[in-house]
């Protein structure tokens, strides 16, 4: 039996202790319904839970605890490397080797009696804990078939686990963004013990190339950031100036002024955009985009136009966040209260004039974090700019120049074998970390801005 097989099998039961469970009850509800406490649904939502709760508990800490004594185990086959880091290599080996992801014996004494040893005790323990868990699962499927009576309290429990699950899914939400705010916080400390806050900060030249060898020419490095968040600023910009009008009036034409019919074709149709592939934009920018922007350039004689520029990359990222715009603005603007509509359109004010008086201002709070997640979109993204704009981290306010942005930089830091313990590589988590607190600072702001307009509003 294989772990799919198995899962498959844990997941049949419990669908099947659902329908047994739901259709024993609705049996009890026709006898007689008053005195039956739940719902057949909540007695089959009870019956699957306490199926298959046990059945992935057990399933998540067994395979836990046989991957840490297999790795034990197989660390003991090569004890006599000093490295750990090779012997972490022998290991993956090993264990790439038995999964036929590779075919490459290694150069080791002891390596075909690991790969012997890992076979084995793999076979074995996926047959024991299919065994067990199946077994398992049948004896909670079977104790909640007994559990359906007309007084048991399902619904109850059913909702008691359900709020339960919400709050330990909030507080795992909130440990999680702890943890990645600790980890770029420490990582961002460590680059600053070699580089200082200040050069970071306010340098103006970006060049982190370190030494591979002593005397080797070009490789000081030069951690001044400016010109990256610059060129992040810039590109978000031009994205913004894209989609923020074609957004916004797109949803204001489609809540207010459009029929039923227009509305239902027009809003899936722009919503497809959000389902496009980052890398079709980009294809899009080099292929389309750039040639008609450099042909425009040319035609009308401007100086130093590039075929990847901020302008290049910030029109198609734009075009790629419209549907943020569109679709929640317009969700926004239709959930405003359609009394106050009829009531400004009583009192004689147009359409227009109750779009922009009325609709607008009391779903203002909508439309800014609209606005607000089109941004974080475009700061986000990587591909298009990459494809559009370069790597070039130039210091310019120039749409038509090259530029690139904090993600391209963080990518290009990390890719390939990096060591994390120099500058250049410790230098991608101190821009992630002020990109982070930037962008706090910016919704900080932003929602200060909507609360007080509401309350002017109210």
């Amino acid at each position: 039996m294989t772990i799919e097989f198995l899962i498959l099998t844990i997941l049949g039961l419990t669908a099947y202790s659902f329908f047994l469970s739901k259709r024993k009850a609705s049996a009890l509800n026709a006898i007689n319904p008053l005195d039956v406490h739940s719902q057949p649904h909540y007695h089959g939502l009870f019956s699957a839970i306490l199926t298959i709760a046990p059945a992935i508990i057990l399933l998540f800490l067994w395979s836990w605890l046989e991957n840490s004594i297999f790795k034990t185990n197989l660390e003991s086959y090569f004890s006599d490397v000093v490295d750990p880091y090779k012997v972490s290599f022998y290991v993956s080996g090993v264990k790439s080797f038995v999964a036929g992801a590779s075919d490459t014996l290694m150069n080791h004494s002891n390596f075909s009696s690991a790969v012997e040893y890992y076979e084995t005790s793999t076979k074995m323990s996926l047959a024991l804990k299919s065994i067990v868990i199946v077994i398992i699962t049948l004896i909670t499927f079977r104790y909640s078939l007994n559990l359906v009576t007309a007084k048991f309290k399902a619904r109850d429990l059913v909702e008691d686990i359900v709020i339960r699950t919400m709050k330990y899914a909030s507080i795992f939400a909130i440990f999680i963004t702890l943890g990645i705010v600790l980890s770029l916080l420490f990582e961002t400390l460590r680059f600053f013990e070699s580089v200082a806050v200040t050069e970071f900060l306010f340098g103006t030249h970006w060049s982190p190339q370190m030494s591979i060898r002593e005397g080797q020419v070009g490789s000081s490095g030069s951690f001044g950031a400016v010109p990256v968040f610059t060129g992040t600023l810039l590109i978000s910009l031009i994205a913004m100036l894209v989609a923020g009008p074609i957004g916004l009036f797109s949803a204001i034409y489609l809540s207010q002024y459009a029929s039923n019919r227009v509305r239902s074709y027009a809003k899936p149709i722009i919503e497809i955009l959000a389902g496009i592939p980052t890398v079709v934009y980009g294809f899009f920018a080099v292929i389309t985009v750039g040639p008609f922007f450099r042909d425009l350039g040319i035609f009308f004689n401007i100086d130093g136009f590039s075929s990847e520029s901020a302008l290049i990359a910030g029109s198609v990222l734009g075009i790629m966040i419209i549907p943020f715009i569109a679709s929640l603005t317009d969700d926004s603007l239709s959930a405003v209260p359609r009394s106050l509509k009829e009531g400004s359109l009583a009192m004689g004010a147009t359409l227009s004039e109750t779009t922009t008086r009325v609709i607008i201002p009391a779903s203002f709070h909508g439309i800014v974090g609209s606005f607000l997640l089109a941004f974080s979109r475009a700061i986000g993204e990587t591909m298009i700019v990459v494809m559009a704009a370069g790597f070039a981290a130039n210091l310019t306010a120039n749409p038509f120049n090259a530029v690139t942005t904090v993600t391209v930089q963080i990518v290009g830091l990390l890719t390939g074998d990096q060591e994390f313990d120099s500058a250049k590589t410790m230098s991608a988590f101190a821009l992630a970390f002020v990109l982070f607190f930037l962008t706090l600072i910016l919704n900080i702001i932003s929602l200060s801005i909507v609360k007080k307009f509401r309350e002017q509003y109210e």
